[in-house]
């Protein structure tokens, strides 16, 4: 992610030291830093790491009223002034500094992730491909539950068309007619209804992802910390005790967009009310965007800000379908079996050369990369197992509705010809 994306910034005050003054500017914050810049001469201020932060505190003194603090080794660093207000300043930015040190991306990390080997990338790579093909398989498994529920439903429809049609024969020709030939017959066994299994669905839907998020609601001073839970049927907005605000059924949303790789909005618009609409920020959106994508991808919109996220995040993928699973290929064989020396020396020199050039993955790397390469296939062939039978179910979904209005047509003309 480039590190010179800006998340959000606010025209503040900085008090600085060494003039002993206040210097108007605006406080801005990307997804590893904090950096203040001055308004009249645009000097570059403040300028440190979200991982050197010990401390982020709401102070006040007789003649700060309304102050942000924040205490950056043994610097502490005075803001006031701050719009739109001070709490929602603090909310942001405390929570992308409590997410940068629970991450793995923090300054140990990074300089640890200089030192990865080739062996290293690869298994993050193929670790994040299975973890997409692993939630790909949680949205297709709950499509095949509710496509069982649909045909569980149809069969019902089927089943209570045949008692319609028993009714209706005996309403045409009933048993007191002197010209019928029937009698009334025994009164139909009550089948005992089946449990609803709809309204639990809910309860044991599985959570594709749960992330912390910034809420805002209408304004931008109506701002609080809460939790974003994406399922295979839509997306859940509650607060930090767990408390639903507000669920979003995929066919309820009208629009998300895209903000910036950590901010979107989700809408649902309504005819001769107010819109409901919740603008969402967080430092692991990155996460949850290409699940959003998935699910709604006739509905998604990325603005201009995150149209360079795209780009970055689509282009490695281009190059991963085509060269990833070779390179990864080329390297285990490498290891595995290592190629004898063919030709002169001239190639061996040039062999020698690139060698030296190219990292060489270990034993306990390759197995590891083995380990995800069967993973990854065992996933691939369920998930078009699954496929299979989906189209099935959706062939005899298909069947079964033909039949069902055909036999609804039918009732629909004798109950006419009775009136």
């Amino acid at each position: 992610m480039n590190e010179d994306i800006r998340i959000h910034s606010w025209p503040c005050s900085y008090y600085l030291d060494t003039s002993k003054q206040w210097v108007s500017g605006r406080l801005s914050l990307t997804p590893v830093a904090i950096k203040f810049t001055a308004d009249k001469t645009g000097e570059l201020l403040v300028n440190f790491h979200l991982s050197s932060i010990s401390e982020i505190k709401k102070e006040s003194s007789n003649l700060i009223f309304s102050s942000l603090t924040i205490l950056e080794k043994n610097t502490k660093h005075w803001f006031s002034s701050l719009q739109p207000s001070r709490n929602v300043v603090f909310n942001i930015l405390e929570h992308f500094w409590r997410e940068q040190l629970l991450s793995s991306q923090g300054a140990g990390a990074e300089a640890a992730a200089l030192q990865s080997t080739k062996g290293k990338e690869l298994t993050g790579l193929l670790t994040g491909s299975q973890k997409r093909l692993e939630d790909t398989a949680k949205v297709l498994h709950y499509q095949g539950e509710q496509f069982d529920n649909i045909m569980r439903g149809l069969h019902k429809i089927e089943g209570d068309m045949d008692v319609a049609d028993r009714l209706l024969t005996e309403l045409e020709s009933p048993s007191w007619w002197p010209f019928s030939s029937k009698f009334w017959k025994a009164p139909l066994e009550t089948k005992p209804k089946e449990t609803a299994t709809v309204s639990d669905s809910k309860n044991q839907e599985g959570i594709i992802i749960r992330i912390p998020v910034i809420i805002t609601h209408r304004t931008d001073s109506n701002v609080k910390p809460g939790k974003l839970t994406l399922f295979a049927s839509g997306l859940e907005i509650s607060d930090c005790n767990s408390q639903v605000i507000h669920r979003f059924e995929s066919k309820d949303v009208d629009d998300i967009r895209v903000h910036t790789p950590y901010e979107i909005s989700v809408r649902q618009r309504f005819i001769g009310k107010p819109d409901t609409s919740y603008r969402l920020l967080s430092a692991k959106m990155p996460e949850a965007i290409p699940i959003l994508e998935m699910q709604f991808s006739k509905k998604i919109q990325f603005l201009e800000d995150a149209l360079g996220f795209v780009g970055a995040r689509k282009s490695p993928q281009v190059d991963l379908g085509t060269s990833i699973w070779q390179a990864a290929t080329g390297l285990l064989g490498g290891v595995v079996q290592p190629s004898s020396p063919v030709g002169g020396r001239e190639g061996m020199d040039n062999d020698q050369v690139q060698l030296q050039k190219q990292e060489k993955i270990s034993q306990e790397e390759a197995k590891e990369l083995k380990q995800i390469l069967k993973k990854l296939k065992g996933l691939a062939l369920e998930t078009e197992a699954e496929l299979e039978r989906q189209d099935e179910a959706l062939d005899s979904i298909t069947t079964s509705v033909d039949r069902t209005t055909l036999s609804i047509d039918k009732q629909n003309r004798r109950i006419k010809k009775l009136t």
